[in-house]
């Protein structure tokens, strides 16, 4: 079964879809499987990270911001804003798809695991994922 999910952002940053994930899930009546979840966008990415304490997602973007900065010479593909080639490269080095098993019909993740949605542009947007649920 394939569902849609979209989700505004407003900034950069994490933003946590797990729910909107896990009822997919529970739609499509799987009780055992694979989830696999796809952002239709080279300038967000998604991840599973800790969904207790922010400061941990807070620390994550801060380093990756340090890792890809804007405004760096060699970039020539900055006709959105400063922020466009950096948030292509934030996407490329994280990740676009994510594979998660089901059991029970629901998504295994550990207890503080979340699954996220890394907006990279400053000025956020309508962001798409495909969520696909199979044997």
């Amino acid at each position: 079964m394939i569902s849609h999910i979209s989700i505004r952002t407003r900034t950069a940053g994490l933003v946590e879809i797990t729910e909107d994930v896990q009822s997919a899930v529970a739609e499509s009546g799987a009780d055992e499987g694979l989830c696999t979840i796809m952002v239709k966008h080279t300038s967000a990415s998604l991840t599973i990270q800790e969904n207790a304490d922010p400061s941990a997602r807070r620390d994550l973007e801060a380093w990756l911001g340090r890792l890809v900065p804007e405004n760096d010479p060699l970039y020539t593909h900055t006709a959105e804003g400063l922020d466009d080639m950096p948030s292509h490269i934030k996407a490329a080095l994280t990740s676009t798809t994510l594979s998660i098993p089901l059991t029970g019909g629901r998504l295994c993740l550990g207890r503080w695991q979340g699954i996220y949605l890394w907006e990279h542009r400053r000025s956020g947007s309508e962001r798409h994922c495909v969520v696909h649920v199979g044997p």
